[in-house]
């Protein structure tokens, strides 16, 4: 096997690969197996905004059969239509994954986001301007999705789009979240040792729950003959409560230290939660097969 030194140099942080040859993957860990699908949605509130405008909060549910990130297509409007055929622009549509890939048979209400240094949930919902939620009614969100491994040199790569069909006479008060659909083999012990890049090894060896969240120490060992970093950015987690916590960034962005050549190297990374949150997983991603290339992980913290 013919190991190739690719080194990088990021502002003042320096990073050093090992690159195995293409057709040497390392062991995958998506639990996928079925046909490719659709994103799915189920409509969980119907009220009015504080503007008076009709308003629909609602959940989306990964059935592509992949880990796939989601999002309505930007600029275009939802669509209310009455059992009398009449329609309705809705201007305000909030329905995605916050950036975040989603592992297959999960379904999510929410996610995180930073505003003005502050990180706020931002629930799933759609507005519509002068509009009712007359019997009959129904929903079309327009949406893309991006699935399988994700690629950061090309993150809009698997790229497929569909519609989103709700009818608003369903409204679905007994959802279970996160996992909808259990998948055979995706959801890993925690302390799963994970192999990466240059068949480094991450591993989870710790997860302290504190006062604002998580703190998880993860460790990395590296096989190789030359210093090097796996990257998993910061990982957030889902919960009971379907919101995914962890705003999200480029992954390779978050600081991590050099594994020096057949040593481990341990640090830590944090998830704020609500205090009285429960039975949450960690979405975890692992620089794989190429630098900017990663898998995808569900580690099961449901017990902490």
């Amino acid at each position: 096997i013919i190991l190739i030194l690719l080194a990088c140099t990021f502002l003042t942080t320096a990073c050093v690969y090992i690159v195995l040859p293409d057709d040497l993957e390392p062991s995958g860990g998506t639990g996928s197996g079925g046909e490719s699908g659709v994103w799915t949605g189920a409509v969980t509130q119907v009220g009015t905004s504080e503007a008076g405008d009709l308003r629909i909060e609602l959940a989306i549910r990964n059935d592509t059969g992949d880990w796939s990130t989601m999002r309505a297509l930007e600029g275009k409007p939802a669509s209310l239509t009455s059992s009398d055929g009449k329609s309705t622009s809705c201007e305000t549509v909030v329905v995605g994954t916050g950036g975040h890939r989603l592992a297959p048979g999960f379904q999510v209400r929410g996610y995180t986001v930073e505003e003005n240094d502050e990180t706020k949930t931002q629930p799933l919902y759609v507005e519509c301007k002068g509009a009712v939620a007359a019997a009959g009614s129904k929903l079309s969100i327009d949406y893309e999705s991006f699935g399988g491994i994700l690629d950061d040199y090309a993150p809009e790569a698997n790229q497929t789009e569909g519609t989103l069909e709700l009818d608003l006479d369903q409204v679905a008060t007994d959802l279970t979240y996160p996992v909808a659909s259990p998948v055979d083999g995706l959801i890993l012990d925690s302390s799963t040792p994970i192999t990466g890049l240059s068949e480094n090894v991450i591993t989870l060896l710790d997860t302290l729950r504190t006062d604002t969240g998580f703190q998880f120490t993860w460790q990395n060992f590296n096989p190789t003959k030359f210093p090097l970093k796996t990257h998993i950015g910061i990982p957030p987690v889902i919960g009971t409560d379907g919101i995914i916590y962890g705003v999200y960034e480029t992954i390779d962005m978050a600081p991590i230290p050099i594994t020096p050549a057949k040593e481990n190297v341990t640090w830590t990374t944090d998830a704020s939660v609500p205090t009285d949150g429960q039975g949450f997983y960690i979405l975890l991603s692992v620089e794989s097969n190429k630098p900017r290339t990663y898998k995808n992980y569900v580690l099961d913290i449901s017990d902490k």
